[in-house]
């Protein structure tokens, strides 16, 4: 323990007065969890709409009113023929273009039927699904408004109505934030953490300093823990000042109990600083573990489940998201803050997570070499 505790003491001092460092501790996770949240956000609104309407009717003009009314369209053209309105899409200047055909009144009073042809700019995929779907139960709305005025209701020929309730759970207002903020700021403890470990031993390599410390009887897992405890104490700072943030700035506060939170933050900090050293025992430079980090951090992101559900990956994505640690902290943090989820409940991925922890820390114990 007093070799650990003169490591500890070491380490510490070179980390504090690091300006660089303190920047990336303090600084860099508050800025980037106040404003990733505001920018990144699933619902799509602002649809850029071109209308092509032959018919000119009382009909049409309460369609087109009520498709704009919604909140997610913004009508930027209304044109005479559909050729105008595509010209609209290939500019950029519009997402959809909606074409109301001539009779479109006359086939909904007489015939009880019209129709309506709806082309989607489909280059940006998740834009054009959820745009298409929102015309689409726009425009079925508006058909029951119609048929409720125009079909006489009779016992032989009722209006069909279906009332649906629902009802929101864990998240009543649907706030996009509290979705997203937890998940944020799992990445950002994986980020700080992941990259600082990561450069951590290399650093000691091209100082030079890693031979003096060669040259002494510490032991290799000596070495190791005093590396891995202080960034374990200052990746817990981190997460207790994002849970501040999303507090403050959000009004997100934890249901389930802190405890919890915290001690699977405490052990998924334990794997990934592990995975974090493990890589600078293997590298020679700085520049090697950063291009490395990089690589792993943009599947940690992109296959965790923050921005993509993990249920909706193709099987062999669903297998390697198993073997990544930030999908495990990820679901933890949105069970506890979201459902108020108990230790029963989150223990299988705090397990997991141990086993991440053991495997990698004592991966890094082994690779690293006292002699070169």
């Amino acid at each position: 323990m007093r070799t650990i505790r003169f490591l500890l003491q070491k380490e510490f001092r070179q980390i504090l007065r690091n300006k660089t460092i303190r920047m990336m501790i303090f600084v860099m996770p508050v800025v980037q969890l106040i404003l990733i949240p505001l920018a990144a956000d699933y619902e799509v609104k602002n649809i850029n709409l071109a209308v092509t309407d032959h018919d000119h009717s009382a009909y049409s003009r309460q369609l087109i009113s009520k498709i704009t009314a919604s909140g997610y369209f913004r009508l930027t053209g209304y044109n005479n023929s559909f050729k105008e309105s595509f010209a609209f899409i290939e500019s950029d200047r519009a997402d959809l273009v909606l074409e109301i055909p001539a009779r479109f009144e006359k086939d909904i009073i007489r015939e009880n039927e019209a129709k309506v042809f709806v082309a989607v700019n489909a280059i940006n995929g998740t834009k054009a699904s959820l745009g298409g779907a929102y015309i689409g139960n726009i425009i079925r709305d508006y058909n029951n408004e119609v048929r409720a005025k125009l079909v006489p209701v009779t016992r032989f020929n009722p209006v069909p109505a279906v009332e649906v309730t629902s009802s929101n759970w864990f998240n009543v207002h649907m706030n996009y934030h509290v979705f997203m903020v937890p998940g944020i700021l799992a990445i950002l403890v994986t980020m700080v953490g992941g990259f600082l470990s990561a450069l951590n031993i290399v650093k000691e390599k091209e100082a030079g300093t890693i031979e003096q410390i060669n040259v002494t009887p510490i032991k290799k897992y000596h070495f190791i823990i005093g590396k891995l405890i202080p960034f374990w104490v200052l990746g817990n700072i981190i997460f207790s000042i994002g849970m501040l943030i999303a507090w403050l700035v959000y009004g997100i506060v934890p249901v389930g109990n802190l405890l919890v939170l915290y001690a699977c933050v405490s052990v998924y900090l334990l794997a990934i600083l592990g995975f974090g050293l493990l890589i600078s025992t293997f590298c020679d430079t700085q520049q090697q573990a950063m291009l490395i980090m990089f690589f792993f951090m943009m599947i940690f992101i992109l296959m965790g489940g923050l921005y993509t559900s993990i249920d909706s990956m193709p099987g062999w994505a669903k297998i390697i998201s198993q073997f990544n640690p930030a999908t495990y902290l990820i679901e933890v943090i949105r069970m506890v803050v979201l459902k108020g989820s108990g230790l029963k409940d989150v223990l299988p991925h705090i397990i997991k997570l141990g086993l991440f922890a053991i495997v990698l820390n004592t991966w890094a114990v082994f690779n690293y070499r006292k002699t070169t």
